[in-house]
């Protein structure tokens, strides 16, 4: 069994209290707007990290982490990217991808909003875990933990960080 932490949009800022909720996980991932290499390093140094570059990510960011990270952790096949729509309403690249292939759990930031749903069409479990840096609209900031299992997907879990002051 993999536990794993996932988060997005820190936008330069690493709430302290992700290491607590994270202390228990084998990878964190990361869906884009990391916002500086000092996010990478410092969760980097915490844990084994994967991720994806998002649109405010600088070139430094862009040549450290991809746009789309596909992958398979246990025996589910997983794709990374920030912005990718919503089930039923995808972006162009994200479309394109998931036509290409469809994984069986699909990871998105960008909205700002935590969502977890099964996309029917695809067959595929899609997860956004919201934001939790400072930066943007969102009123919470917001993490999600969950553990994959041979080729289940479970113990999943929102956490609110705080309010976004």
């Amino acid at each position: 069994m993999t536990k794993i932490g996932l988060l997005s949009d820190t936008h330069g800022f690493l709430d302290p209290k992700i290491y607590e909720y994270f202390k228990d996980v084998d990878e964190i991932w990361h869906a884009g707007d990391v916002g500086s290499m000092e996010v990478i390093d410092k969760l980097r140094a915490f844990k084994p990290l994967r991720g994806v570059y998002g649109n405010i990510d600088d070139y430094e960011i862009r040549e450290e982490l991809p746009e789309f990270n596909r992958f398979t952790c246990e025996n589910v096949d997983i794709l990374i990217t920030h912005i990718a729509g919503k089930p039923g309403k995808y972006a162009k690249p994200a479309y394109d991808a998931l036509i290409e292939k469809s994984p069986k759990l699909f990871i998105c930031g960008h909205s700002h909003i935590l969502l977890v749903k099964m996309d029917p069409k695809f067959n595929m479990l899609w997860m956004n875990p919201g934001a939790c840096g400072y930066k943007g609209f969102h009123q919470v900031k917001t993490i999600l933990r969950f553990s994959i299992d041979g080729e289940k997907i479970q113990d999943l879990e929102a956490i609110e960080l705080g309010k976004r002051v």
